[in-house]
């Protein structure tokens, strides 16, 4: 290989992608589970005003953290997915340039020879 040869930069970049793509995967598991904890926080908040199941003052508060902890995981966790799809598209279109630009050969059609 050259020191042109930009085939060693490309498997970077790709290794680069695939780290990225699990991390973009991890997020939208926890916004998966934000959005989980802010629907069984408002459930048990509502479970704990209406007086149902002997839940009281504690099960209400409990509720009110998680609705809030959940909000605030949601939040961040988005915000990580779109800076990381950010970084995908970047890394991909960088990809693209250095595949664009590699001098690629033509093979002629030669007939095959059968043995």
């Amino acid at each position: 290989m050259t020191e042109d040869d930009p085939t060693d930069e490309i498997s970077e970049i790709e290794a680069q992608i695939e780290e990225l793509a699990e991390s973009a995967e991890r997020s939208r598991r926890i916004i998966l589970g934000s959005k989980v904890a802010i629907a069984g926080g408002f459930a048990l908040l509502a479970v704990a005003l209406l007086g149902l199941l002997g839940a009281g003052q504690t099960a209400a508060l409990g509720s009110i953290a998680l609705v809030l902890g959940g909000i605030v995981s949601l939040g961040s966790n988005v915000s990580t997915l779109r800076q990381t799809e950010a970084a995908i598209s970047t890394a991909e279109a960088r990809r693209a340039r250095l595949i664009g630009n590699i001098d690629l050969r033509l093979v002629h059609d030669a007939p095959l020879k059968l043995m």
